[in-house]
C-alpha cells in the first residue's frame, strides 16, 4: 500500500479553486499513477474527513516560450475532492 503523503503532492490554490471551496470542493495535485480510490483513502486518512466524491483531471504538458527559448510546462494530474456537508480543510484557510 502507498503512503498517503506520497499520493498527495500539494494543494492547488488559485482563484478558481477558492470559489470551489465555498461548495465544499478542494483541489489537489496528485501523483500521476494513482486512481480515485487511492486519493479518497489518502484524503480521509490525512485530514480525518469524509469524502463524498473524487474527480480526476489529467492536464497535458504545454509549450511555453521565453524569448527565443522554448520548453514545456509539466503535465500534472489534479483531483477535485468533495467533502460531506459541514466539513472543511484547514489547508485552504488564507
Amino acid at each position: 500500500m502507498k503512503n498517503p503523503y506520497d499520493i498527495i503532492v500539494r494543494p492547488l490554490i488559485t482563484e478558481k479553486t477558492m470559489k470551489l471551496v465555498e461548495d465544499g470542493k478542494y483541489t489537489f495535485e496528485v501523483m500521476p499513477d494513482v486512481n480515485r480510490i487511492e486519493v479518497k483513502n489518502a484524503i480521509e486518512e490525512i485530514f480525518n474527513v469524509d469524502v463524498v466524491s473524487v474527480k480526476i483531471i489529467n492536464v497535458r504538458k504545454k509549450e511555453r516560450r521565453v524569448g527565443r527559448f522554448s520548453g514545456y510546462r509539466p503535465a500534472v494530474k489534479k483531483a477535485i475532492v468533495t467533502l460531506e456537508e459541514g466539513q472543511t480543510l484547514d489547508v485552504f484557510e488564507v
